[in-house]
């Protein structure tokens, strides 16, 4: 559990720390041990709000996505946004909002396919905000991820090739696994 002054340990299952191990060993990225992992279970039309994750973690996630493929929408934080964004308009465009322009603002989109494995940090943690909309259709047609795009689009449906829109109809359950490392531990946090 993850308080305002730190993390209150809780041992990761053996089955976790072999993932969350593998994760820190290939990216390098974390400076010890991940510890703590969210699990999140989303339906097809499920999503989750722009948001960042906060300065309790060490400026990196790795999010392993299981499950359905979907899109991640990161837009940047309101206080980089120029003054004359419509900042009420929905942030996490779904398959209705398919156009070829995005935000002028470095707004950018991650094809997650299943079995994917995003880490982000650095600037991308600290002035991002990162979602996903609820939709069980979206867009795929400006991911930075190019190449995972493509091949996802050769295994799309003939209509859809055809109409070149670049929609994934999600239709599984996706399971996300969200790893990061929370610096401060803190052993007797309720000690009474």
């Amino acid at each position: 559990m993850v308080h305002e002054k730190g993390l209150v340990p809780q041992e990761l299952p053996s089955w976790l720390t072999k993932i969350t191990a593998k994760i820190r060993e290939s990216s390098g990225l974390f400076p010890s041990a991940i510890n703590h992992v969210l699990i999140n279970e989303y339906h097809p039309d499920q999503g989750i709000m722009p948001h960042q994750d906060g300065p309790a973690y060490f400026p990196v996630v790795a999010i392993l996505s299981l499950g359905s493929p979907v899109v991640m929408d990161f837009t940047p934080h309101l206080r980089l946004r120029s003054g004359n964004d419509d900042i009420s308009r929905d942030q996490s465009p779904g398959a209705e909002s398919c156009v070829s322009e995005r935000d002028n603002q470095h707004s950018f989109s991650v094809l997650m396919m299943p079995r994917s494995l995003l880490i982000f940090k650095d600037e991308t943690y600290s002035d991002f905000l990162h979602g996903i909309s609820d939709s069980p259709t979206q867009c795929y047609k400006q991911v930075v991820n190019e190449a995972e795009a493509l091949a996802y689009s050769e295994n799309s449906s003939e209509e859809s090739r055809k109409s070149g829109d670049k929609i994934l109809h999600r239709d599984q359950t996706r399971v996300s696994l969200t790893c990061r490392l929370v610096p401060k531990v803190h052993k007797n946090l309720f000690r009474l």
